[in-house]
């Protein structure tokens, strides 16, 4: 096969990501996968030990301890509002995401011999990642051109977890979001496409709506410029940042704290410019 014969097929890709449940955001990138006519989703596959809402429960409390409640009444809450907010475009993305039901797999451990052999053998030309555990070489390289991961960070300045909450903290202008060719390292690898959208003194449920919808446009992107050749892999630069982990009870309390003052002293200057108008 030719050049231009690679060009006019769609780019076969597998999907890794992890957990007992889809998260919403691997939802949204499956969907938008397998309604692009440029891009084949082969199979997704998704490491869990177990399956069910109690696993979901249990692995949340194992990681976050007493911030699990918070956490799944947070999420509760989101996923009833876009419910009430659009019924049909939540039902229609349950109905598509059903479709995909023989292609999602899940597994107890992504590297063992009998996941490595299932992607070999659907013969990939990328693998994407997102939200999956720290992948190995045995497996992120069997793709032709390789594995693109996603991360909700600058970088080399946020590396780790949760950085878009830490960009917020440490009171950064911007958070970014990063697609990188993957690598050994932990989030060293190229980037491919980077961009950010504005974080200072906003709500992070705002910051992170923006910062998502950004970050599958940028995916989709990459994934394209890699089908036709154009794509561009340049090297991190900058200085290093430290690896972040998840925020304890005491940095989101401290975080929500500045939030909140700061939108008492806003009010209060609104108020007092109102009385001597």
């Amino acid at each position: 096969m030719d050049r231009g014969d690679e060009v006019e097929r769609p780019i076969r890709v597998v999907v890794f990501t992890s957990g007992p449940l889809l998260e919403r955001g691997v939802q949204q990138f499956l969907d938008r996968l397998e309604a692009h006519p440029q891009i084949a989703l082969l199979a997704c596959l998704a490491q869990s030990k177990l399956r069910s809402r109690r696993a979901v429960y249990a692995s949340l409390w194992r990681r976050r301890g007493f911030l699990a409640a918070p956490i799944l009444l947070a999420q509760w809450a989101s996923a009833a509002w876009r419910f009430i907010r659009s019924p049909r475009r939540e039902m229609n993305l349950r109905r598509r995401l059903g479709a995909l039901a023989d292609g999602i797999h899940f597994v107890a451990d992504i590297h063992a011999q009998p996941a490595l052999e299932l992607v070999a053998a659907l013969q990939p030309d990328l693998g994407l990642i997102y939200g999956s555990p720290i992948l190995k070489p045995a497996l992120f390289e069997i793709p032709a051109s390789g594995t693109l991961g996603i991360h909700h960070g600058k970088v080399p300045e946020y590396r780790g977890k949760k950085t878009m909450f830490w960009a917020l903290y440490n009171g950064e202008q911007t958070a970014g979001v990063t697609i990188q060719k993957v690598n050994a390292g932990m989030d060293t690898g190229q980037i491919v496409k980077e961009g950010e959208v504005p974080a200072r003194h906003r709500f992070p449920g705002a910051v992170w709506e923006e910062l998502d919808a950004l970050g599958l446009d940028l995916y989709i992107q990459a994934i394209l410029e890699v089908r036709a050749g154009t794509a561009i892999f340049r090297p991190q630069v900058g200085r290093k940042g430290r690896l972040y982990r998840d925020p304890s009870a005491g940095d989101i309390l401290v975080l929500w704290r500045r939030i909140l003052t700061r939108g008492v002293i806003e009010w209060f200057k609104t108020l007092k410019q109102r009385m001597t108008e």
